[in-house]
């Protein structure tokens, strides 16, 4: 008996809706912009690198604030 260790369990609700969204624009049915069509492909890959650059800015902030703390202590420590 081998077992298979593939994830293939079929296509997910996202890409579904993305095969469903560029069907019915090919077909004419909507009139939405390819970027609202293409949306469910790449809108949570969009997400993920939103909140990942978001998470960096507020880490640098926080280094920021540290080394503006750390001259501010020296001069008046």
């Amino acid at each position: 008996m081998s077992k298979s260790s593939g994830g293939g369990r079929g296509i997910s609700v996202v890409g579904l809706l993305g095969v469903v969204f560029v069907t019915l624009k090919l077909c004419g049915v909507i009139n939405w912009s390819w970027w609202w069509v293409t949306c469910p492909l790449w809108g949570g890959f969009a997400i993920v690198i939103s909140i990942m650059a978001g998470i960096g800015m507020f880490a640098g902030v926080m280094a920021a604030c540290e080394v503006i703390a750390k001259k501010y202590r020296g001069k008046n420590g």
